[in-house]
């Protein structure tokens, strides 16, 4: 079972920057794909971003492409989300993810997740 812990959410001005990490602890990380979701007061939640196990293949929202960007490091267990050019409706909290599936854009295909960041972007 892993357990995952997100990291590096708080507040910032539109058009500034945060990067999100999420800490992967048991089981066994790189074999895992990873994805980040977000979900603001009164929404579903949405997807954001996703990362093949390999790190060799990205997917992104098309409401974050050209913005945010997803990595990971096998070494350190660790998959990041740096934002770039953040906008208010970016505020939500921000989830971390993992699946071995290859549903990456639906919450229901991950079968592990974090406890949540939040993110709040002021105009």
């Amino acid at each position: 079972q892993v357990q995952l812990v997100e990291s590096g959410g708080g507040l910032v001005q539109a058009g500034g920057s945060l990067r999100l990490s999420c800490a992967a602890s048991r089981g066994t990380f790189s074999a895992y794909s990873m994805g980040w979701f977000r979900q603001a007061p009164g929404n579903e939640r949405e997807f954001v971003a996703a990362i093949t196990w390999t790190g060799d293949n990205t997917y992104y929202a098309d409401s974050v492409k050209g913005r945010f960007t997803i990595s990971r490091d096998n070494a350190k267990n660790t998959v990041y989300l740096q934002m770039n050019s953040l906008k208010p409706e970016d505020t939500a909290i921000y989830y971390c993810a993992a699946t071995l599936g290859v549903s990456f854009n639906y919450a229901r295909g991950y079968s592990y997740w974090g406890q949540g960041t939040q993110v709040t972007v002021s105009s």
